[in-house]
Order: structure tokens, then C-alpha cells, then sequence
């Protein structure tokens, strides 16, 4: 039996060398990945090309959640990208029941991410902005969005709106994750209300997306870190 195998013993210094170099090869393709199917899956869009949004848009969280895992991520974020990414699946079905599915699976996802911040405080003007922007977003679109959409969607924006909140007291990268996930969906928001739309606008709703999620992970991932250089440090 191998010294890496024989029960009461430690690993030897060179086997967790390897794998922690191993992990690290392995992060840095994910978030290669990453980039690559964002800028093909953006570029589909720019250029109207829907088979491509089809092949590319399911393969983002995956990736991103790959790149998490190296880094050691917590399950919550874990969770909060796998229920993004079935949102995702479920909204490249054109059809109302499909929407309210991914907007029920990305609010799960906005709960792990709650309960992952914790009770940090967070900034009270900043609290009041975001509270000013929620009324007056749902109070402009209430007529404008179909009948049975309008509690929902009220509901789904206060949760959003309380995620992108306390984003912010993970630092300035997961703030601005949070507000602009909090911009994305807006911008879904306006066009399920049949408000003017930008050129493009599934492409800006995915930049604003992708950018978010992908804050929203890293700092996590780097609260976690600061944290943890913190304790050994004590």
C-alpha cells in the first residue's frame, strides 16, 4: 500500500503539490471556457444568430461553476449558479409558463445567495436607493405588464433587489455583481411590458447577466479568501 493510501497517515507534500497544481490547470481552463462561450454566445446575438444562443448559453453556468468549484467555492454559490443556469435553460423557451419557471429558479438562486452574505450590514443610503429604484420600477411598469404577471414579478423584484443589496457588503466586485443582475432583469422586465427596447436587447440583458453572475462569484470566492488570510493570521 502507497503512502498516499496507508489509513493515519498524511499525504506527502509533493501529492498535494500536484493537486493543487492540478486544480489550478483545471480553474483556469473553466474560466477560459468561460470567456470563450461568452464571446461566442454574445456574438450569436449581436449577429442574430440563434442556433449559436441555443449551443452556447447552456454551457456558461456549467463552466463557471467548474471554475468555482477549484476555487474552493461554498455549496450556496454552488447553488445559487446551478439555479441560475436553470433558469437560463428554461427562457430559451419563448412561452409564459417557461418564464415564470425560470423566474421561480432564479429566485431560489437569489435566496442562496441571501443566506450566503449573511447579516453583514449594509449601507443605509445605498438601502434607500435600491428602495427608491424597486417602487418606482414596478410602480411605472404595474399597468404595463400582462395581468397575471404583475405579483410575481413585483415579488420576484423585491427579492432581487434585496440580494443586489446585500451583495454589497461583500465588498465593491460582489455590489457591483448584484446591481447589475438587478439591471438584467430589468431589462427583461421592460420588454415582458412592451416598453422601447435597446438594439439588441437580448444581447445587453445577456452582457449584464453573464458580468453579474460571474462578479457575484469572484467575490465571494475572494470575501472567502480575505477571510480566511484573517484567521490565520489571528
Amino acid at each position: 500500500m502507497s503512502t498516499a493510501e496507508s489509513p493515519g497517515r498524511p499525504a506527502p507534500a509533493w501529492a498535494d503539490g500536484r493537486a493543487s497544481a492540478g486544480r489550478e490547470r483545471l480553474g483556469r481552463a473553466a474560466v477560459a471556457g468561460f470567456a470563450l462561450a461568452t464571446a461566442a454566445d454574445l456574438g450569436s446575438l449581436l449577429a442574430g444568430w440563434d442556433p449559436g444562443h441555443l449551443v452556447f448559453k447552456p454551457l456558461l453556468m456549467p463552466l463557471l461553476v467548474a471554475y468555482a468549484l477549484t476555487r474552493g467555492a461554498p455549496r450556496l454559490l454552488v447553488a445559487a449558479l446551478l439555479f441560475g443556469w436553470g433558469g437560463d435553460l428554461a427562457l430559451l423557451f419563448d412561452a409564459e409558463p417557461a418564464f415564470l419557471v425560470g423566474m421561480g429558479s432564479f429566485a431560489v438562486g437569489h435566496v442562496c445567495y441571501l443566506v450566503l452574505f449573511g447579516k453583514r450590514p449594509a449601507n443605509p443610503l445605498l438601502a434607500g436607493g435600491y428602495a427608491l429604484a424597486l417602487l418606482g420600477t414596478v410602480g411605472l411598469m404595474w399597468t404595463d405588464l400582462p395581468a397575471d404577471l404583475r405579483v410575481p414579478v413585483a415579488g420576484y423584484s423585491l427579492l432581487l433587489t434585496a440580494m443586489a443589496l446585500r451583495s454589497s457588503a461583500l465588498g465593491l466586485r460582489a455590489g457591483l455583481g448584484g446591481a447589475l443582475f438587478l439591471l438584467s432583469d430589468t431589462l427583461i422586465a421592460t420588454g415582458v411590458a412592451e416598453w422601447p427596447q435597446l438594439p439588441r436587447p437580448d444581447f445587453w440583458i445577456m452582457a449584464t447577466y453573464l458580468a453579474a453572475q460571474y462578479l457575484l462569484a469572484t467575490g465571494v470566492l475572494a470575501a472567502r479568501q480575505a477571510y480566511r488570510r484573517e484567521v490565520i493570521q489571528d
